[in-house]
C-alpha cells in the first residue's frame, strides 16, 4: 500500500503532481534544492499549445493538457493565471509560407483549432501591432493556445496541497536515494534528512537525469538554455502570443512583454565559475525587434533578462509514469511543462498509487526504444 510519496521537484511538474497526490489522499513530502518555481518554471515563456506537434499521441497529450488547465481555472475561483488569448504566427519568406502552411494543414487534419487572417483581420485583434510589419495575407490564428504565469499555478497548486497535509521541503537538495530488491525505500537531502518513501516522483527537470542515476536509471537528456527579455511597462494593448518571423512575445503583466527569439537562445553564455550571462547586444536586438512589431515599445526598456534550462528526453518526447525495472519509481518530465503539467500530472500521481493509465501514457514510458536508442 502507498502511504507516503516524495515527489522530487517543485515546479510545475512537482507542483501538479503533489496537488493530485493530495486530492487522492495520499501522505506527501514534496522536496526542491531551491524555492518552487525557482528553475525552469521561473524562466518559461510557457505557451500553452500543441501546434505542430507530432506523433499523434504527443499531439492528443497536449490538446489534454490544455482542456486541463481551461477546466482548472475555471473551477478555482480567481484562478487568472491561465490566458486562452490565442496564438497568432506568420512568416517571412516563400519556404517560411510553405511551412506555416503544412503546420495548419496538420493540425486541421487533427481536429484543431486554426484559420488564416488577413493583415485587416490581425490587427482587429492586435490593433497597435504596425500593419508595415504584416503580410497582407497568410496570417495563421490559433483561438485555444495561450499561456500560462507558472508561478502563481504553482502557488495555487502547492498552498492547497499543503493546506490539505502536504508538505514543502526546499533549499534541501536530494544527495542519494535508498534502492534495496528493486523498490527505493528511501531518498536522502543536503540536510542529512531521511524521507521513507512507498514512492517517488522525479519532477526534476533540467536534473531529472541526475535524481535517475541515483535510482541507478540512465535517462538520456539533451537540454538546451532559453533566454527570455522582460519589458518594463508599456502603454500598448497586447492580448495574446505572437509568433512574428523576427520576434516571439506575449503578455508578461503589469503591462509588461516578455519576448524571446531562437537566436538570443545561443547568447547565453557560461563562465569558468559557473555564472550565466547574455550577450547585450543580443538583448538589444530581441528588444528592437518588438518595437518595430509594436511601436508602442519604443518608450519601454529591458527590466530583466531570464536564463533557464530546458528539460528536453533524448527523443524529444515526454518521459511519463512508472518505470518497469523500479515500479515505485515514477517520471514527470519532458519540454511543454507549462502545457501539460495539469494533465499529465494527474495521470503520473495515479499511477503512483496504483492506478493503471497506460492507454494514455504508453507512448512515453521510460522504456521505449527510441529514448534509449538516444
Amino acid at each position: 500500500m502507498v502511504e507516503h510519496v516524495i515527489v522530487i521537484g517543485a515546479g510545475v511538474y512537482g507542483a501538479a503532481v503533489t496537488a493530485a497526490l493530495t486530492r487522492r489522499g495520499a501522505h506527501v513530502t514534496v522536496v526542491d534544492a531551491g524555492a518552487p518555481a525557482g528553475g525552469t518554471s521561473g524562466a518559461t515563456f510557457s505557451w500553452t499549445n500543441s501546434c505542430g506537434k507530432r506523433p499523434r499521441a504527443y499531439h492528443d497529450l497536449n490538446v489534454a493538457g490544455m482542456a486541463a488547465h481551461r477546466k482548472l481555472a475555471a473551477d478555482v475561483p480567481h484562478g487568472d493565471w491561465y490566458h486562452e488569448g490565442g496564438n497568432l504566427e506568420w512568416a517571412a519568406d516563400d519556404a517560411g509560407r510553405v511551412e506555416l502552411r503544412k503546420k495548419v494543414a496538420g493540425v486541421l487534419d487533427y481536429g484543431y483549432e486554426a484559420q488564416w487572417l488577413s493583415r485587416v483581420e490581425a490587427l482587429r485583434l492586435e490593433p497597435d501591432m504596425d500593419p508595415a510589419e504584416l503580410p497582407e495575407d497568410e496570417i495563421a490564428y490559433f483561438p485555444r493556445e495561450g499561456w500560462i504565469e507558472p508561478s502563481r499555478l504553482i502557488g495555487h497548486l502547492l498552498s492547497s496541497a499543503v493546506a490539505d497535509g502536504a508538505e514543502l521541503v526546499a533549499n534541501d537538495a536530494v544527495t542519494g536515494l535508498e534502492v534495496t530488491a528493486g523498490t527505493v525505500r528511501a531518498v536522502r537531502l543536503t540536510s542529512r534528512r531521511r524521507l521513507a518513501a512507498d514512492a517517488v516522483v522525479n519532477c526534476a527537470g533540467p536534473q531529472a537525469a541526475v535524481i535517475a542515476e541515483l535510482a541507478g536509471l540512465v535517462l538520456p537528456m539533451r537540454n538546451t538554455r532559453g533566454v527570455l527579455v522582460s519589458s518594463s511597462p508599456a502603454a500598448i494593448s497586447v492580448s495574446r502570443v505572437i509568433h512574428a518571423p523576427h520576434v516571439h512575445l506575449r503578455p508578461d503583466g503589469g503591462g509588461r512583454l516578455l519576448l524571446h527569439t531562437h537566436e538570443i537562445d545561443g547568447a547565453a553564455q557560461v563562465s569558468g565559475t559557473g555564472e550565466i550571462s547574455v550577450d547585450p547586444s543580443a538583448v538589444d536586438k530581441v528588444i528592437e525587434a518588438g518595437r518595430a512589431l509594436y511601436p508602442g515599445l519604443r518608450a519601454s526598456t529591458v527590466e530583466g533578462v531570464r536564463v533557464g534550462e530546458r528539460p528536453i528526453p533524448g527523443d524529444g518526447l515526454p518521459v511519463l509514469g512508472r518505470v518497469l525495472a523500479l515500479p515505485n519509481f515514477h517520471f514527470a518530465v519532458s519540454h511543454s511543462g507549462a502545457t501539460l503539467s495539469v494533465h499529465a500530472g494527474d495521470l503520473v500521481a495515479g499511477e503512483a498509487l496504483g492506478e493503471n493509465h497506460d492507454e494514455a501514457l504508453a507512448a512515453f514510458r521510460f522504456e521505449r526504444p527510441a529514448l534509449a536508442a538516444r
